[in-house]
């Protein structure tokens, strides 16, 4: 996928080095938990994330975000896909931050996944005090809902044009 500023690569394991670096901030964590991942870690992750779901019913999407002029990775985007739902979900590494580069990201991806064939909904889980994620959601079309997953809130966006 391509969009006015980025790229949106297909994941690949050779990815990992860099990505470490773009993720190596622990604010990154603050709403969603965890520490950092070290390169080695990031590595055996993506491996497993590029060999796909072990259930045929369920497709694993990861994109890494390129920024062209900077060449740079800044980021991830990515969906799930089950019985015609994508759960999506993006970060942005804190550099890259404040610059829309998560709204171009997941609008594009949201925009790719209304012309695949059987993606009728579109999902994001978005922790109440996370307003930046809001608004991403909110600019990619999803809206919140009335409904809760471990804290977070249920956004989500019928696709009209769904394949």
């Amino acid at each position: 996928m391509r969009t006015r500023r980025l790229d949106l690569l297909p994941l690949r394991v050779a990815h990992a080095e860099e990505m470490a670096a773009v993720l190596s901030d622990p604010a990154l964590h603050g709403f969603i938990g965890g520490a950092p991942a070290t390169p080695q870690a990031l590595r055996e992750r993506y491996e497993r994330l590029v060999a796909g779901s072990p259930d045929p019913a369920v497709t694993w999407l990861n994109w890494v975000v390129r920024l062209r002029a900077e060449d740079c990775l800044t980021g991830t985007v990515q969906a799930t896909v089950t019985d015609g739902t994508a759960e999506i979900a993006w970060v942005v590494g804190t550099p890259w931050q404040g610059r829309g580069i998560a709204t171009e990201a997941a609008g594009a991806l949201v925009g790719w996944l209304g012309e695949q064939q059987g993606v009728r909904t579109v999902v994001a889980h978005v922790h109440p005090d996370h307003a930046a994620s809001a608004a991403v959601a909110a600019a990619a079309g999803l809206a919140p809902t009335d409904r809760w997953l471990d804290g977070e809130v249920r956004w989500e966006a019928g696709l009209s044009g769904a394949g």
